[in-house]
């Protein structure tokens, strides 16, 4: 292909393709698929693809560098950006990874001895050209190489170390710092927590390697298996894994903005040894940064971006132009009501004192038998944890709730196995599509919450049953928690709500997806009615969050949605709503003025 790549300019014809569509076209001419999206990238207008082609730097550094600067870049769905910024710049390693990696570095080892009695001159080639400072960003075959995992502007382009440019040298570091964490760390009794630069101290005390050499690990590990014409580097992914954290770790340690986080064990099962050791990322800006300084205007939206004015501070820019907008609906198609109390005046909320009193799940599970007599087709119930929905759902069982509701819809379930969740999903939509109705249990912050839409027949109701705040115990967690409120003056309850309050809002989000869609959402835990909480809503939210639909009753509640049902049935066509709430391209020109707030 690139002999040929004079000749795709004119040769691709114009039009929009996915993935799918430019492997059939590239197998028609003979061509890699791959290089094929990569040059495709250049020509294109608009590029579509996942955030971890412009934020996860091992992506990134190969994908993403020839984008020019006058790029608009649009983070879409960006509600959850900063978790996905401290995501792809940490590391874990767990003990089986340390072992594997140990058996990687045994296997390389000996291929580097049988390299140097069969073909010395390749390693000797290779040792030049480290003495002559060309490093991985030099190489003239750095595409048959995967990404370092720092961003190439925070990669220091110089000569690698004296004590590096040997392959057995390095190895030999390697092989030390892969003891020093069997041996040094993954044989500790208690949780250890500690800030990166001890550790970076630690390690340097223990095997005499210092920050410099430390950024150089992943890199040198790649350089040694494109030397050694490796033909799959998947096998060695765990040595990798190990070469990515001391990179990761002589970069950024020095700062503090990340936490070294050693566990024995799952807090959930203390008695199963279960170590792993977790380099993990405080700081969001690190990996977004790059991209502010980069390109000419970055865009960051999405229906749940709320409160705005957190954006900044957790992701280190200053934005200039901030806005929240309403929505404009042919008529009023969503109806959010929050639900504190059960008919017999009993409150209902998730908080851990109260949320298995059998009075608040009996509660809850009248509210969700008494709207599935009213909702038709699709209903959505979601839950703060896995673990919440089993207790609860045992109790309704016990209690033949879910006999009672079975009668009215079938009942499926989001479970933690990928296959079994789609399989249910498949089935929930086929019940509604027969006109049987269905109500699908889920999990917010879950693959459900985020991934799928409900949108028409197969969401006329969501029911966020509690506040879903994040699993303050958590040692990561906590750490961030620290880390924020000293770096960033964000106390722990502003983030906790912040960030519980934007699932939630994601999770009652899933009904509406589109202006002729119509739903119910209901927030069923007395908390959601303190204005604080509500203040954190999205802007389009709050607008259709009529007083007279707070601290309700499940009783009253089950009343409004009936109301709100026979509303919806009644006639309504869409060309009336061209050029009001619907536009066409012709009315964009002398659109009316919109309802914004900064």
């Amino acid at each position: 292909l690139q002999e040929h790549r004079d000749a795709l300019t004119p040769s691709l014809p114009h039009g929009v393709y996915t993935l799918a569509d430019l492997k059939i076209w590239a197998q028609k001419k003979g061509w890699c698929p791959y290089f094929l999206a990569r040059y495709a990238m250049e020509m294109a207008d608009v590029v579509v693809y996942n955030y971890a082609y412009l934020l996860d730097p091992k992506i990134a550094n190969i994908v993403s560098t020839s984008l020019p600067k006058n790029c608009v870049v649009v983070f879409d769905e960006a509600h959850n950006i900063d978790n996905v910024c401290t995501e792809v710049l940490s590391v874990t390693l767990t003990l089986r990874t340390i072992q594997q990696a140990e058996e990687n570095l045994t296997r390389v080892s000996t291929l580097v001895k049988e390299a140097k009695r069969a073909n010395k001159e390749r390693l000797e080639a290779e040792y030049r050209k480290l003495v002559e400072g060309l490093a991985l960003a030099g190489m003239a075959d750095r595409d048959q190489l995967q990404g370092i995992p720092v961003a190439i502007e925070d990669h220091e382009m110089e000569s690698v170390p004296g004590n590096m440019r040997r392959a057995e040298h390095f190895l030999l570091s390697l092989g030390g710092m892969l003891k020093f964490l069997a041996d040094g760390v993954f044989t500790l009794a208690r949780p250890q927590v500690v800030r990166s630069s001890q550790f970076l101290g630690k390690l340097r005390e223990e095997i005499a390697v210092d920050a410099r050499a430390l950024r150089f690990f992943a890199e040198r590990m790649q350089v040694i298996l494109h030397t050694l014409e490796v033909p799959e580097v998947y096998p060695y992914r765990n040595l990798l894994l190990v070469a990515d954290f001391a990179t990761l770790l002589g970069t950024y340690g020095a700062r503090d903005s990340f936490q070294v986080i050693y566990e024995p064990y799952d807090d959930r099962n203390p008695k199963v040894p279960d170590p792993a050791l977790q380099l993990a990322c405080m700081d969001a800006s690190l990996a977004i940064r790059h991209v502010f300084e980069k390109f000419a205007m970055v865009v960051l939206t999405s229906g749940t971006l709320s409160p705005l004015s957190i954006y900044p501070k957790l992701l280190g820019f200053t934005p200039l132009l901030s806005m929240s907008m309403e929505i404009s609906l042919p008529r009023g198609c969503i109806a959010p009501l929050v639900v504190t109390r059960g008919a017999d005046q009993v409150q209902m909320s998730s908080q851990y004192e109260v949320r298995t009193e059998p009075a608040v799940v009996r509660n809850f599970g009248n509210l969700v038998v008494e709207l599935a007599k009213c909702v038709p087709d699709g209903m959505i119930c979601f839950f703060t944890s896995y673990i919440y929905m089993q207790d609860v759902v045992r109790m309704w069982r016990d209690d033949g709730v879910l006999t009672e509701l079975s009668r009215h819809k079938l009942v499926f379930f989001e479970t933690q196995n990928l296959h079994e969740t789609m399989l249910a999903l498949a089935n929930f939509r086929t019940a509604c599509d027969i006109g049987r109705g269905a109500v699908f249990m889920s999990i917010a912050r879950g693959k459900v919450a985020e991934g799928v839409d409900f949108d028409g027949h197969y969401g006329r109701a969501v029911i966020m049953f509690g506040i879903p705040f994040v699993n303050v115990e958590s040692r990561v967690v906590k750490e961030r928690l620290n880390w924020l409120e000293t770096n960033l003056r964000i106390s722990h309850e502003e983030y906790l709500n912040f960030d519980a309050l934007r699932h939630a809002s994601q999770c009652i989000g899933r009904v509406l997806r589109n202006k002729s869609d119509y739903g119910l959402m209901i927030l069923a835990d007395r908390r959601y009615n303190r204005a604080e909480k509500q203040k954190k809503l999205p802007l389009w939210i709050q607008q259709y969050l009529s007083p007279y639909n707070l601290n309700l009753s499940t009783d009253v509640a089950v009343q409004v949605a009936r109301a709100f049902f026979r509303e919806m049935a009644q006639p309504w066509k869409r060309s009336e709503q061209l050029g009001k709430t619907l536009w066409s391209e012709a009315d964009l020109p002398n659109r009316p003025g919109q309802s914004v707030a900064t």
